[in-house]
């Protein structure tokens, strides 16, 4: 095994499963939803919240292999697909917008009338969102075709739980954040990540591209 390929691995890992989460931009809405709840219910609703997104990032982690296979397609007809939607989560985030493909206007006032919206809508979709599992299921095919796999699946389970314990700990201090950095702090720090993403979501299809072509042209 090569030391610095993991590391390479493991910081790519870490810095696309963090941008696409971005539990940062998820502070506004955390605040609003959770207007007039005491400390004590804030707190469940971050538990349940990163619990949840925790646990759906990982099963799609290890079972995306017997997904590919159900539905018959390639890892490279995903990693086009899956960066199309990356790239359109990319582009909403560096225009300061929250991604459709996470939550609608229509999501927010149906979850404002739920008792459980840790579990939906914030830890789904808002922090497990389509594009947080897309990157998942991609790395993951990434970690396959290494030689460290099993140390790869590490990484990966790694890197989804340090972005939810970083969620938990933003989504605490919320209100602090909020406060002090308001809606303008919080949209600048979502287009930084957005370009990041914008980068990974650019390789993945080139790579989906590239593989396609050797496949049925090679």
């Amino acid at each position: 095994m090569n030391p610095a390929e993991i590391v390479g691995f493991a910081l790519a890992t870490f810095a696309s499963i963090f941008a696409i989460v971005d539990p940062l931009a998820v502070i506004p809405f955390f605040v609003s939803l959770t207007d007039g709840y005491s400390k004590q219910e804030k707190h469940i609703i971050i538990i349940r919240s990163v619990i949840v997104a925790f646990t759906i990032l990982v099963i799609f982690a290890l079972l995306g292999e017997y997904i590919f296979r159900i539905f018959g397609f390639t890892i490279h007809a995903f990693k086009i697909a899956g960066g199309l939607l990356l790239f359109t989560i990319a582009f909403e985030m560096l225009q300061g917008e929250k991604s459709k493909t996470k939550i609608t206007e229509k999501d927010k006032e149906e979850a404002l009338a739920r008792e459980e919206i840790g579990i939906v809508p914030l830890g789904v979709p808002l922090l497990a969102g389509p594009g947080a599992i897309t990157t998942v299921m991609i790395y993951v095919t990434y970690a396959q075709r290494t030689d460290f796999a099993a140390v790869g699946y590490g990484i990966i389970i790694g890197s989804i739980a340090i972005v939810c314990v970083l969620a938990y700990i933003f989504l605490n201090v919320a209100d602090k954040i909020f406060a002090r950095a308001g809606r303008i702090g919080i949209i600048a720090f979502s287009r930084i990540m957005g370009l990041i993403l914008a980068g990974v979501a650019v390789q993945f299809i080139i790579d989906g591209v590239v593989g396609a072509w050797h496949l049925y042209y090679g």
